[in-house]
C-alpha cells in the first residue's frame, strides 16, 4: 500500500525493548483466559530482557465520553449507506441497520467536535508513550463467543463492544498495530503490539522479535 518493496524487515530482538503496558480501559473486563495469557506473555518478555513498564494512560478512559454521540464509524457509514438503506433497507441485517441509522441524529457540530477531541487525545497519548518501542495489550478482551451467545440484542451490544474495544482504541489514535498468537490450552488469544503513527516498518521488526522471543520461552 505504501508503494514499497514487500520485504519484511529483520526482527528486532526483544532484549532491551522498552514496552509500555497501558493500565486503563484496555485491561477492563478481560476474560480470565485472556488476562492470564497476557500476563504470562509480559512475564516471558521480561525474562528475556525486555523492559515491561506499566503506564497509567488514564487518557484512554475518555474514549466512551468522546464517542458518546456515536463515533466516526456510524456517521461515516450512514453517509455512504443512506441512499442504499432508502432503496434496499430490508436486506440489511437489522442490528447493523440500527447501528448505522442511529448516526442520522448526529449534527455537523458534533462531528466537528469529535474530530477536534480525537486530535487532542492523539497528541496527549503520544506525549505519554514517546520513547517506547511499542505498547502491549490484549488484542481482544474476550475469546470468541459462540453464535448462540448473541441471541438477545442486549448481549449482542455488550459482546460486540468488548470484541471491538481494544482495536477501536488504536484506530481512533491513528496508530498501527499487529497481533501475534499466544498459545493457550483453550480458545485463541492474541497479543496486540502497538506502534506509533506511521511506524509500520519498525513495528513489524519489533513484532517479529517479540514473537520469536515468546516462541523461545515456551
Amino acid at each position: 500500500m505504501a508503494g514499497e518493496p514487500p520485504i519484511a524487515p529483520p526482527p528486532i530482538p526483544a532484549e532491551g525493548l522498552r514496552l509500555g503496558v497501558p493500565q486503563s480501559y484496555v485491561l477492563d473486563g478481560l476474560a480470565a483466559v485472556v488476562a492470564n495469557a497476557f500476563a504470562n506473555a509480559c512475564s516471558m518478555l521480561s525474562r528475556v530482557g525486555a523492559r515491561i513498564i506499566d503506564l497509567p494512560l488514564s487518557e484512554l478512559c475518555e474514549m466512551p465520553t468522546i464517542n458518546a454521540s456515536g463515533g466516526f464509524a456510524p456517521i461515516e457509514a450512514y453517509a455512504w449507506h443512506k441512499p442504499l438503506l432508502e432503496r434496499r433497507g430490508g436486506e440489511y441485517d437489522p442490528r447493523v441497520r440500527t447501528r448505522i441509522e442511529r448516526a442520522s441524529a448526529m449534527t455537523a457540530v458534533e462531528y466537528i467536535r469529535l474530530r477536534a477531541a480525537r486530535g487532542d487525545l492523539i497528541g496527549r497519548v503520544a506525549a505519554q508513550t514517546s520513547g517506547f518501542d511499542a505498547l502491549l495489550m490484549p488484542a481482544v478482551a474476550i475469546t470468541a463467543p459462540p453464535i448462540a451467545a448473541f441471541g438477545q440484542d442486549e448481549d449482542y451490544r455488550r459482546l460486540n463492544a468488548l470484541l471491538l474495544r481494544n482495536t477501536s482504541v488504536i484506530n481512533f489514535l491513528d496508530r498501527c498495530a499487529i497481533t501475534v498468537p499466544l498459545r493457550t490450552a483453550g480458545p485463541p488469544v492474541g497479543l496486540m503490539i502497538v506502534g506509533e503513527h506511521g511506524g509500520d516498518r519498525d513495528l513489524l521488526g519489533v513484532g517479529r522479535g517479540i514473537e520469536a522471543a515468546l516462541n523461545r520461552t515456551l
